[in-house]
């Protein structure tokens, strides 16, 4: 068995991103993005000049909608519709709201199955040219991959974000957002909010984690252009988030309002190098951080309502004219300081374009129209921001074409090729961390007999087995005889004596572990497996931190999957199979439990066969 502890391969390939840093720094604007065609500007502004001043507020906004069709939703969802946003159908809020964009969830009943997609789409279009203004719409969902995925099998299934960082492949990140960039585009959806550039360098961070692709920013910064480029290769817009950098919270600004401490030099040193990369490389849209940083902001105004930030440091420092999207203003962290009538208008003022799923539709449309009405925003500056969104529309070709074709979807979404290249990307991610005894690989002939037990996160796109299960289900197709058992995030007495009688006879257990804290039920259910003298298997299924808290507790080996969907979970058992190599490698460090100021496994740990 072999130890790697250099700084993965990519590392050495971070002079692009550097160079792209450089150039975007020194020549503000010049390389920030594409330059914006003046004959193609001519007929945009035409456009607007056509506009009512209710038909440009629309434009800016991005709204949720519940249904799986345009215009004939279910009766549960035709009621939700008129709970939430005051209309029947998807149809009918584009006409009555004259809305830019539309976001798809599953929660919402948008995304059932690619056919169904792309006819959602088709028909959102059609309603949307049909109407006033008659301009496409940009269709957008969080299509991150890993934890964070709304258009889920038969679609392709590829690792997230940290599992790429373990690859340390920014040819293996393109491909893999092209991959889910050509299928996006087949179904209609036109806007992805993915890469995640935040710089993951706080392992209590709730929110990003995994979403990230490592706490190096060089590192973070090759692969954030590299999934930019595959992305817009595709023909989707990719959006790199969360502007300044939410990779520093301990809390989640889904649920409060997260206050980053970093001085501004520390700021350029570990959150701006991604995002000065993606400019300098042309990324079309940017989302904003709902994120107190005081050293950007002594107002600590979140930074989705911060004109210094936005603005100051965004627009004019870094030199970017894209679209800037909010995160969701439905998140607390931008409805702490402000009310839901002040976020929109303090939005655009702060140098937004787009208003991503308001909770009251209705309140931010009219609060907008009233600060444009008395004078606090200008129309000029809504004009602004619409152009913004339009030069976009444009180059997508949506006023060209802006419908799909179900061929296209058949030919394209989940096709053989995208899924045997998931598979390849997802066993370079995989990373062994521990294997003390030399247990991996595990051989059918010693170890026929196998357990696997552990956490069942729900899968993100609603669409794949439990963890547990998956395994199983991996493991059989590689000739072990393999049995499951959920034991879920926080297993009681009974379950745990439940996974004791269950490991007995077995040749080794398998535990799918989830955020294992100190004092988790779910490290005394390995210490109870342990003690059964039955060789266990941990394997993280989201973040890699686990193993601090594992470690030294008679553990036989120990791995990293980045996520718990079944690309990563095939991958991982093919690896503990010793039908492919561990090759992943650490994009964060792993403090030790017991002192957190000590690395236990630094970045670009990880072993192999």
């Amino acid at each position: 068995m072999h130890h790697r502890t250099s700084r993965r391969t990519f590392l050495a390939t971070t002079a692009v991103a550097a160079t792209a840093a450089a150039t975007a720094a020194a020549v503000p604007g010049a390389a920030a993005h594409r330059p914006a065609d003046a004959s193609s500007d001519r007929r945009l502004k035409r456009i607007i000049s056509g506009m009512s001043l209710e038909e440009k507020v629309g434009q800016l906004f991005v709204m949720r909608v519940y249904g799986h069709s345009a215009t004939e939703p279910d009766q549960a969802d035709i009621d939700a519709n008129l709970a939430e946003i005051g209309v029947r159908t998807a149809a009918e809020l584009i006409s009555t709201y004259h809305v830019g964009g539309i976001i798809y969830f599953t929660w919402a009943h948008n995304t059932r199955d690619p056919r169904q997609i792309a006819t959602l789409s088709n028909g959102l279009q059609r309603a949307s040219l049909a109407g006033r203004p008659g301009v496409p719409l940009l269709v957008s969902t969080d299509q991150e991959h890993g934890i964070v995925c709304r258009v889920g099998e038969p679609a392709t299934l590829l690792p997230g974000a940290m599992a790429l960082g373990a690859g340390g492949s920014r040819s293996d990140a393109r491909r893999a957002a092209r991959i889910a960039g050509l299928e996006l585009a087949a179904l209609g959806i036109n806007q992805n909010y993915a890469p995640d550039a935040d710089v993951n360098v706080n392992p209590a961070n709730p929110v990003i984690g995994v979403r990230s692709f490592g706490s190096d920013p060089d590192a973070v910064a090759a692969m954030t252009v590299a999934q930019v480029r595959g992305y817009q290769g595709a023909g989707v817009a990719a959006t790199a988030k969360h502007f300044p950098g939410h990779g520093d919270t301990n809390t989640d600004s889904h649920t409060g309002l997260p206050v980053i401490g970093h001085t501004r030099e520390q700021w350029e040193e570990l959150d701006a190098p991604p995002f000065r990369a993606v400019i300098g490389a042309g990324v079309d849209s940017i989302m904003t951080a709902h994120i107190v940083v005081p050293a950007l902001d002594p107002a600590e105004d979140p930074a989705t309502l911060s004109r210094p930030i936005l603005t100051g440091i965004l627009r004019e420092e870094l030199g970017y004219d894209g679209v800037v999207v909010t995160d969701s203003l439905g998140m607390q962290g931008v409805r702490t300081k402000y009310g839901d009538a002040r976020v929109p208008v303090l939005a655009l003022l702060a140098g937004v374009d787009q208003l991503l799923n308001p909770p009251n539709l209705s309140v931010a449309w009219n609060a907008v129209l009233t600060a444009v009405r008395g004078g606090e925003v200008s129309e000029a500056r809504i004009e602004e921001s619409v152009l913004r969104i339009l030069r976009l529309k444009a180059r997508l070709g949506l006023f060209r074409q802006p419908y799909v074709s179900l061929r296209e979807v058949d030919r394209t979404v989940g096709s053989r090729a995208h899924r045997a290249a998931a598979d390849a990307i997802a066993e370079r991610t995989t990373t062994l961390l521990a294997d003390p005894g030399a247990l991996l690989p595990l051989s059918r002939r010693l170890h026929r007999e196998l357990l696997v037990v552990g956490a069942d996160p729900v899968s993100p796109s609603g669409t794949t087995g439990p963890p547990t299960t998956t395994l199983a289900d991996a493991f059989g197709e590689l000739g072990f005889s393999a049995s499951s058992l959920s034991t879920g995030t926080a297993p009681n007495q009974a379950k745990r004596a439940e996974a004791v009688a269950a490991a007995r006879g077995k040749d080794a257990v398998v535990v799918a572990t989830y955020n294992v804290t100190a004092g988790s039920a779910q490290r005394t259910l390995v210490d109870a497996l342990v003690a059964t003298g039955v060789p266990v298997i941990t394997l993280a299924v989201r973040n890699p931190y686990d193993v601090a808290h594992l470690t030294g507790r008679g553990v036989a080996a120990s791995l990293a999957a980045y996520s718990w969907t079944d690309v990563e979970l095939r991958a991982a058992a093919r690896v503990i199979a010793g039908r492919a190599e561990p090759a992943g490698t650490l994009p964060v460090p792993v403090q030790r439990a017991d002192d957190p100021t000590r690395v236990l496994y630094p970045v670009g740990h990880g072993l192999s066969y």
